[in-house]
Parts: C-alpha cells; structure tokens; sequence
C-alpha cells in the first residue's frame, strides 16, 4: 500500500526510526482501525522487491517494520531476507490471525476480537500489544497474556479516539499489574506518519 520512512511510535521499539512497509489487504475488520484505506489490497498497485530494497537503502535505518493491512496474508520470506541480507532489523505488526512464513527478528502480537488468532502467534510473540477500545478489554488482554511465552513484553495501548477516557483506567490497571507498560501512538501526538 505504501512505504515510507518515520519514527515507530508504538510499543517497544517506540521512538526508534523505522522504515514501515504496509501491505496492502486485509480481512480483520477492526471498527476502529486507523488505515481502513489499507482494507482492498486490489486498490494498491504491487511494488517490486528492488524498489522496496532500493527506498530503504536511501534511508540511515537499520530497523524496517512490515505492518498493514495484514501484513502475514502473504508471503514475504523473499522480502524479509532480502532485508535481512542488506544488514536490516525486521519486524511485524500482526493480529496473529495468520501463519507467518518468514523468520523475523521482532514479532509484534496485536491480537483482535474480530477474527481469532493463530496458535503460532502466542508462540512467536516478542510484544503482545493490545488496543483498549472498552473496560472489557483489560479482562481479555489477560486472557491472552497467559498464552504467549515468559519472554513476550506485554503492552496495554488505548484506542487513539478514546485515548481521553481509556488512559487513566490503562495507568490505573498498569499500576495495578506491573508486568504490562503502557505503549502509546506518540506518532500521532507528535503528528508524523
């Protein structure tokens, strides 16, 4: 869908410039996701392996975050070892909804009620990132919380459109359950792509 270079804002590697490449498609359905122009991958032109590896090149980063979309829809073995063979951190934001056909360095579990994940996902995860649209959401953050490996950093991120009303209960619950962090879209307060 697009490529571009940026600084993550989300989860653990927040603040740490990335260039993002966004897979175009996805069959999630979150109501509220923020890149729903992202949904019909048929209204994305394909991009060649060359041309991506050549945008990033252009760039200073060493950390590339393939997200979407649904990025793990596809297949992208090629794509992440070629950026991996060109010296570059990989790393995926996905629902887990799908297997993952390549070996990358950071996996990012951002599981959804709208479509159940994978086993594979709880297994892989390096992150497990969950949205906080409403109240119900701390007890199902849990519920997957106690399936991803001891290793896996756990991060509660509120809902951009009820960051205001979401944040004091996620500070409060975070005070309450230490082994989750807070992660933030500080790309938006800092109004970056």
């Amino acid at each position: 869908m697009e490529s571009f270079y940026t600084i993550q804002g989300e989860g653990h590697y927040s603040g740490r410039a990335a260039y993002f490449i966004r897979t175009g498609g996805c069959d999630v359905g979150c109501v509220w996701c923020d890149v729903k122009e992202s949904w019909e991958a048929e209204n994305h032109p394909d991009t060649t392996l060359e041309t991506l590896l050549e945008e990033v090149n252009t760039t200073n980063t060493n950390f590339v975050v393939v997200t979407g979309g649904e990025p793990a829809m596809y297949k992208i073995e090629n794509l992440v070892s070629a950026l991996q063979n060109e010296g570059k951190e990989v790393a995926i934001e996905t629902s887990g909804c799908y297997p993952l056909d390549a070996k990358v360095d950071w996996y990012c579990f951002s599981p959804k009620k709208f479509k159940k994940p994978v086993e594979e996902a709880y297994e892989k995860a390096n992150e497990l990132k969950v949205v906080i649209f409403n109240k119900n959401d701390f007890k199902w953050a849990e519920e997957h919380a106690e399936k991803v490996n001891d290793d896996c950093l756990l991060y509660l991120q509120p809902e951009w459109s009820k960051e205001a009303q979401m944040l004091p209960l996620i500070i409060d619950y975070v005070k309450n359950h230490p082994q989750w962090k807070i992660s933030l879209q500080t790309h938006k307060y800092m109004n970056i792509p």
